[in-house]
């Protein structure tokens, strides 16, 4: 039997295009020899430790990326809707309380990655597709709940995730990322052959299809889970 393929995805739920791979993966996970691994992170850290300016610095960057995002959410059938104020969602509130929620998750799961994959999902949708807080305890157990988590569960994460050890664990993964050449999210790394190959943002799938053997598919009606092969076997 052939060992799976480990793929790494960084990722921060303030990102947008995070959300768009993050689902693309999720879904390449059943159709691909791989074992996806759940890297939540700190996108605000990336930035400064690589020295990055966020695209809303840059006036017709960030008017491309509202029209950007609302193709690649139809294109990925992924229900992303822009904010009433993107700007003030990205960059402003900020997501350091919602990743540590998230690594509390992660911490207390222990045995594979589905809760956190629901409470990230539900993150995103809070504040991707129905303009809703996500720094907020309330907030936070708000998406928790739905995600399927008991209100035992997620009291035990609240209180975890301002302990010393998860905000060193949400530093260490950030500081992975940035180790692997992150300057954004989110960063794919795929382990081929003992070697890591880092690639970058929400549209690289059909070179990392390449990199790890596999066929170049796209995912899309994902309500039906229909999947369209554009490549070669291999």
């Amino acid at each position: 039997m052939t060992s799976k393929k480990v793929i790494e995805l960084f990722y921060d739920v303030v990102s947008p295009y995070s959300w768009l791979g993050f689902e693309v993966m999720c879904r390449y996970r059943n159709v691909w020899n791989i074992e996806l691994k759940l890297r939540p992170a700190f996108l605000g850290g990336v930035m400064q430790g690589a020295g990055n300016k966020p695209p809303g610095l840059v006036p017709n960057k960030f008017k491309y990326m509202t029209k950007d995002l609302s193709r690649l959410a139809e294109y990925f059938d992924v229900p992303l809707q822009q904010p009433a104020d993107p700007f003030e969602a990205m960059f402003q509130k900020g997501s350091l309380t919602a990743m540590r929620f998230v690594a509390a998750v992660q911490e207390k799961e222990k045995d594979g990655d589905k809760k956190v994959e629901n409470v990230s999902r539900e993150l995103w949708r809070r504040i991707w597709s129905e303009d809703k807080d996500i720094t907020e305890p309330a907030s936070l157990s708000e998406a928790a709940l739905k995600a399927g988590l008991s209100e035992s569960e997620i009291k035990e994460v609240l209180a975890s995730s301002t302990s010393t050890e998860i905000k060193n664990n949400l530093k260490s993964t950030t500081q992975a990322a940035l180790d692997h050449g992150a300057f954004g999210f989110p960063m794919i790394v795929c382990h081929v052959g003992g070697k890591p190959e880092m690639f970058f943002g929400s549209d690289r799938f059909e070179l990392i299809a390449h990199c790890i053997g596999e066929n170049t598919i796209v995912p899309c009606t994902t309500h039906q889970h229909i999947y369209h092969q554009t490549g070669r076997n291999k």
